[in-house]
């Protein structure tokens, strides 16, 4: 019976080893960056559901609360997207709420003159931290400059005052052409939210409304 030397005996060989590490610094190369793009692009399809929840929680708000409702977007500056931020107000006859009268909601405490007292409504705040850098998907604001959307009472868009966005266009990076879609989301009067692409024409379903 042939028996194995003592080095065959003891496990692998040192040229086994180099082999079996230089495998995996080859997968690592090849599988790494893959994989972080992979990671990036599914974060940015995700970024679209982002924006839409804080535009359906600030209508769902108003309606809840039977009181006025903002949506506030501020930039992110680790991401280049943007945090968003509901509060509300309870309109009085002498203070409507807007952005320069009323009292409204912060993340600290509820609207002074809320009905709940201190147990009434806080503000819901949402970072933008987690969604992936401008470079891989940008948002545009329409039209440029708007940072905010009011609601009414009966959740609709409130026309009045100060310049609104209408839109939040969602832009892929060169890198992500053809895997990430363009998408945008269009707020209407009617207070809904709808999820369309930018790039179709007028008379496709898939269309943004005019």
């Amino acid at each position: 019976m042939r028996r194995l030397s003592p080095a065959r005996q003891a496990g692998v060989t040192l040229i086994e080893l180099m082999i079996g590490l230089a495998i995996m610094g080859f997968t690592l190369a090849v599988g790494v960056p893959s994989m972080s793009h992979w990671m990036q692009t599914n974060r940015a399809k995700g970024a679209a559901e982002f924006y839409a929840d804080g535009l359906a929680t600030a209508r769902r708000q108003a309606l809840s609360h039977n009181a006025r409702s903002r949506f506030v977007l501020s930039e992110h500056a680790g991401t280049g997207q943007y945090n968003w931020q509901v509060d509300v107000c309870f309109p009085q006859p002498d203070a409507p709420c807007s952005s320069t009268t009323g009292s409204w909601s912060s993340a600290a405490a509820p609207a002074a003159n809320d009905p709940q007292g201190e147990n009434g409504y806080k503000s819901v705040y949402r970072s933008a931290a987690g969604l992936p850098p401008s470079s891989v998907i940008a948002p545009v604001l329409e039209p440029a400059g708007a940072r905010e959307i009011y609601f009414t009472e009966l959740g609709w868009v409130d026309a009045t005052g100060d310049e609104r966005v209408s839109s939040i266009r969602l832009h892929p990076g060169s890198q992500f052409q053809g895997e990430v879609p363009p998408v945008s989301l269009v707020v209407t009067l009617s207070g809904m939210t709808a999820k369309c692409d930018p790039t179709r024409s007028a008379g496709d379903s898939r269309a943004c409304p005019e």
